[in-house]
């Protein structure tokens, strides 16, 4: 599962508004807004898939390393889709 701090940091890392990612990830804004709050609100394992995916097929890859979490993005990837 990513955490909100990883979602936060991948759509800053795409330059993306919540707003966007919520319509390219097929989920309700209120539902993101839950799951990037500060106190870590649960939603719907799906929910939190389908914004994985979506942050994923633009390129970003999540980094889960024991203590270490982050995430990074693949220009290899992006320089592609353009």
């Amino acid at each position: 599962m990513i955490t909100a701090q990883q979602t936060r940091a991948a759509r800053a890392l795409l330059g993306w508004t919540q707003e966007m990612l919520a319509d390219r990830a097929a989920v309700s804004l209120t539902a993101l807004k839950r799951m990037e709050s500060v106190n870590g609100e649960r939603v719907f394992e799906t929910t939190a898939d389908r914004v994985r995916r979506a942050l994923e097929a633009a390129g970003i890859v999540f980094i889960n390393s024991g203590p270490n979490i982050g995430v990074m993005m693949d220009v290899s990837h992006t320089a592609s889709s353009r």
